[in-house]
């Protein structure tokens, strides 16, 4: 819609009608932040009433530009925008802002509330999945745009604020969309100069523009209130097609408040009643009137809506002719966007294991070869370590600058970024994203994998080099807290598979897990590849414990181990077998899933009657008296590691089988 030609009047009425439920629902809720809804309602009209497509009764519209409220804490503008321009949000949800079960809550949440593109407010988050966002906008439109058709071709717009930008995972975002020329990214910084402690001056003093210029971005700088340099900076970042662009557009935080405008109390705390209505008054609002919509304000939102209906209708008939009526291209269409999985996938992965000894790293790195052909929606990489942890593609091109063909994705040195990316391709479509690095340095990655938890969404994380034998890098590279610090994130699925077969069913719980995010926990060590005509099969990694070798009566003494120690458990076993021991082994590589189970089958794994329980993981033990009870017997790490050769780690902290048998021995005498 061009603005250029309505009315000024019925234009500003527009703004102030967005800025003004934002503040009432602030207000009403007594908790909120208004300073930014209120300095950032014109730039929100310009762009959502002039330049960004989508359809409020087809929020998932795979062609519909993104919009990301990266500053997430001015969600109330957002909420405000999605009831205006017809989604299914009504005005009594906006009234309901932050309370229990609205949909409306603090900060924006996918998957809760209808056109919310991503879950943001942990600050430069929403910047990093608009980043994801981007790259898979380019990865779809190499794949299906045919024959002149342009089935993908939206762009991805941001509204950042001071923070986002002073966040380090916006640093490494930025520099990555840079590097790699994604051009359909258009960001819009809302300079106002203020944080929760008062100005930035107290701590941001660089200049951004320049920053963002050594990154390859085009920078645009604006005045937010100036209706005409924003649309227009906005249409040069669309016609920019070598680079992303930033719109540095200068605002005022609490734009309008005779009192508060320019303060840090206008950025996270209600105006106050007298405050709201000295605003209302000094813009010509009806002080009185809460949640105020004016019949010209909202004509116009709805005008806008109908318009944007050809666009769509076009769009669905382009996509019927090119993509529906092609038997390859929709076939590969629904692969990406319906995850398919096939069946017997897990059959074809144990075809990959050639040798007796293997570490899964190396396990899972063969049988990523096989997935990519299997599973077109796989695409992935690592954070600058594809030779350790095994994760490139052969046969497939590496993403680089102009070049989207391939599935292998380099995010350099860039952990924090990688996570985001891939939450942001997770919550774009039509993607499985997978991301790799050491497991030491999952917690760098720790603040996207919890929030891919919170949006339930499918990302697959791999952490290679999962214990204290890594050996020689020592104890910075040597991971000792972090799985059991992974299991407490609720909903993430942590798997540390056994042996290269537990591997094999890993990957496939992965693959088919669409309601939140798995991490694998995968060896630098080889591993025996144990005999599953001797064992139970792996396949039961999918009640997350199961008995890997059973006692020939009831079992006297029951040892419970995850990955690198479930040979040693095996190994532990056939001595106390030799005593006369009546002994089962389980594999444990999933928590989770075994919690899940119902109680009869989790009984029949870990009998309440068996009263000697040891838990054996080259990891801190906390976590394992759930299982083992307060008298059983833990052999884990609760200190730091230290550089030596693998083997003399594991003598010197007892993952051995005498030190096994002697701890045994100590506790029970048996």
């Amino acid at each position: 819609m061009d603005t250029t030609k309505l009315d000024k009047a019925i234009v500003q009425k527009a703004i102030n009608t967005i800025k003004f439920l934002s503040v009432d629902a602030v207000e009403q809720a007594k908790s909120g932040h208004p300073g930014l809804p209120m300095g950032c309602a014109d730039i929100a009209f310009i762009l959502w009433n002039e330049f960004l497509r989508f359809n409020p009764a087809d929020p998932a519209w795979p062609n519909r530009d993104r919009f990301v409220l990266s500053a997430g804490h001015g969600s109330s503008l957002i909420y405000s925008l999605l009831h205006l321009y017809g989604f299914d949000l009504p005005m009594e949800e906006v009234k309901q802002f932050r309370q229990m079960g609205s949909l409306t809550p603090g900060h924006p949440e996918y998957g809760h509330t209808p056109g919310i593109e991503t879950t943001s407010g942990p600050l430069g988050q929403g910047f990093a999945n608009g980043v994801g966002m981007a790259l898979a906008e380019r990865v779809l439109a190499n794949k299906f745009n045919k024959n002149g058709n342009n089935i993908i071709d939206h762009f991805i717009y941001s509204l950042v604020s001071d923070g986002d930008m002073m966040e380090g995972i916006a640093s490494e975002a930025a520099s990555i969309a840079g590097h790699l020329g994604l051009s359909r990214l258009i960001y819009i910084y809302d300079s106002n100069n203020i944080t929760i402690e008062g100005d930035t001056n107290f701590t941001f003093s660089e200049d951004v523009g320049k920053r963002f210029e050594a990154y390859h971005w085009q920078v645009l700088k604006v005045d937010g209130y100036d209706h005409d340099a924003i649309r227009e900076a906005i249409i040069a970042g669309q016609k920019e097609e070598d680079c992303p662009t930033l719109i540095i557009a200068t605002t005022h935080i609490g734009m309008g408040s005779p009192n508060k405008q320019d303060t840090a109390s206008a950025h996270g705390e209600p105006l106050g009643e007298e405050e709201v209505k000295l605003t209302k008054e000094a813009l010509g609002w009806p002080a009185d009137e809460k949640f105020h919509v004016p019949d010209e304000a909202r004509a116009l939102f709805n005008k806008r809506v109908n318009e944007l209906k050809d666009d769509y209708n076009s769009w669905q008939e382009c996509f019927n002719k090119s993509i529906k009526s092609d038997a390859e291209l929709s076939i590969l269409w629904d692969a990406h966007f319906e995850r398919t999985v096939p069946e017997g996938l897990e059959e074809k992965l144990l075809e990959t294991i050639k040798k007796d000894s293997l570490a899964t790293r190396s396990a899972a790195g063969d049988m990523i070869q096989v997935i990519s052909k299997e599973v077109p929606a796989l695409i992935g990489g690592s954070a600058d370590l594809a030779p350790s942890t095994k994760t490139n593609i052969k046969g497939e091109a590496s993403i680089g600058k102009g070049e989207f063909s391939g599935k292998n994705i380099h995010f350099g040195i860039r952990e924090h970024a990688m996570g985001a990316m891939m939450n942001g391709m997770a919550t774009y479509g039509g993607f499985i994203p997978y991301g790799s690095t050491f497991l030491v340095f999952s917690d760098y990655v720790r603040p996207s994998i919890r929030l891919s938890a919170l949006m339930k969404v499918q990302v697959i994380y791999v952490f290679t080099h999962d214990s204290i034998f890594v050996g020689e890098d020592g104890p910075t590279h040597e991971p000792v807290e972090h799985v059991s610090s992974l299991r407490l994130i609720p909903n993430l699925q942590v798997i540390r598979p056994g042996d290269a077969t537990e591997t094999a069913a890993a990957w496939c719980a992965a693959l088919t897990r669409r309601s939140g995010p798995t991490a694998l926990i995968l060896t630098r060590q080889n591993l025996p590849v144990l005999d599953r005509t001797k064992y139970a099969p792996a396949s039961n990694l999918g009640k997350g414990a199961y008995t890997l070798l059973d006692s020939e009566g009831e079992p006297e003494m029951i040892l419970i181990a995850s990955g690198s120690e479930v040979s040693l458990a095996l190994e532990t076993a056939e001595a106390l077998k030799k005593n006369g021991v009546n002994i089962r082994v389980v594999s444990a590589p999933c928590l989770e899933l075994f919690d899940a189970q119902d109680e009869a089958y989790r009984a029949s794994v870990i009998p309440e009657r068996c009263k000697k329980l040891v838990a054996i993981e080259a990891g801190t033990s906390a976590i394992w008296h759930k299982y083992t009870g307060r008298n059983g017997l833990i052999i884990g790490i609760d200190r730091f590691g230290a550089s030596a050769p693998c083997q003399e780690l594991a003598e010197e902290y007892g993952f051995t089988v005498e030190n096994v048998l002697r701890k045994i021995e100590e506790k029970w005498g048996a």
